[in-house]
């Protein structure tokens, strides 16, 4: 019995921060890892230029995060890892799912109009549709399984939705995935705690591919409070909760085991050490991403591999969308004498 299919992916976007890396990286490598699904990890490239790009750095920002993904611990052997648009199925099936999503749904969803503030000047189709292409990307793989945080709910129920209306109208042939909730650390920015961390916001950033003197740096001028107490208090003292859950992320302590290590302790001893930590948490990723970029021609084999595989896979479940749709003739096979 074949194992259920996992998806997820991301868009190559710029450098991958630790926020990238606790929310979702790890979570693969572990699903990954467990040996009970069929994992399809890939890049979401198509997805990144609904918002400005250079052309010249796009493929180049796509390799990087194949690169990233194999040196977090994403295995090609164990798992399949492609490119969105080398597969062209992934925007036909999105044009068919588009033809049965009722306009009211899209305008439901509230990234959209979140992204929308955040890039005023370029309010494009694409911004808005990309929930379907989404859900194209998922539906494509007979997807069981989704990881997603609770910011991206809305999408894979969207998607729930769709396969649905798809089965009610034609044939039952979608799966209906389900969302594999994971436990989320939200960082916030080291600048600005009360804002997501992001690579919009570079300074209150830890990027994987930090220098270890960076990091120090970041870490050294991040905002904390007054008190110079290391406490636990989201509400109250947002910086230090946040360098908290950054010190939980590459330890695996608890709040109370970290506060007690720290309890007559002062701020500033406090972040040299947590520094520290993360500087030895990232080395061993660091090192091995270092090692592939060295190797010539490694990530492009990687990802012609994966898209074989996924190619495959893609061209029989589009082959069967249309068939089921009267889009292509149906193959009748004969019995045998």
């Amino acid at each position: 019995m074949s194992k259920p299919v996992l998806f997820s992916g991301m868009q190559p976007t710029g450098k991958l921060h630790i926020g990238n890396y606790f929310g979702a990286l790890k979570n693969w490598v572990e699903l990954q890892n467990s040996g009970r699904y069929q994992c399809y990890f890939f890049v979401a490239d198509l997805h990144s230029i609904t918002a400005e790009f250079d052309p010249a750095q796009k493929y180049k920002q796509t390799v990087e995060v194949v690169a990233d993904y194999i040196a977090a611990g994403i295995s090609p052997e164990k798992s399949v890892i492609f490119v969105q648009s080398q597969i062209p199925e992934h925007s036909e099936l999105a044009w068919v799912l588009n033809c049965i999503t009722p306009f009211g749904e899209l305008r439901r969803m509230t990234q959209f109009k979140d992204k929308s503030a955040s890039q005023s000047e370029n309010i494009n189709i694409g911004l808005f549709d990309y929930p379907v292409l989404m859900a194209a990307d998922v539906l494509l793989y007979d997807t069981s399984f989704v990881p997603v945080g609770d910011d991206q709910l809305q999408h894979l129920e969207l998607t729930r939705t769709i396969a649905r209306k798809f089965n009610s109208q034609f044939k039952k042939i979608m799966q209906e995935p389900e969302p594999l909730l994971t436990e989320v650390p939200r960082l916030m920015s080291l600048s600005d705690p009360l804002r997501k961390m992001s690579k919009s916001m570079p300074e209150g950033c830890l990027f994987l591919d930090d220098a270890p003197d960076i990091i120090r740096d970041k870490v050294k001028r991040a905002v904390t409070d007054s008190e110079a107490k290391v406490v636990y208090n989201p509400t109250k003292k947002p910086g230090v909760a946040n360098l908290i859950r950054i010190y939980r992320g590459f330890t695996n302590l608890s709040v109370k085991e970290i506060e007690r290590k720290y309890a007559d302790a002062n701020y500033g001893v406090f972040k040299r050490e947590l520094a520290e930590v993360i500087v030895e948490g990232l080395r061993p990723f660091q090192v091995r991403k270092k090692l592939l970029m060295k190797k010539s021609g490694e990530i492009d084999r990687i990802i012609e591999k994966g898209r074989k595989k996924a190619q495959k896979k893609a061209t029989e479940k589009m082959n069967q969308v249309k068939e089921t749709m009267g889009l292509s003739k149906k193959v009748t096979k004969k019995l045998p004498k």
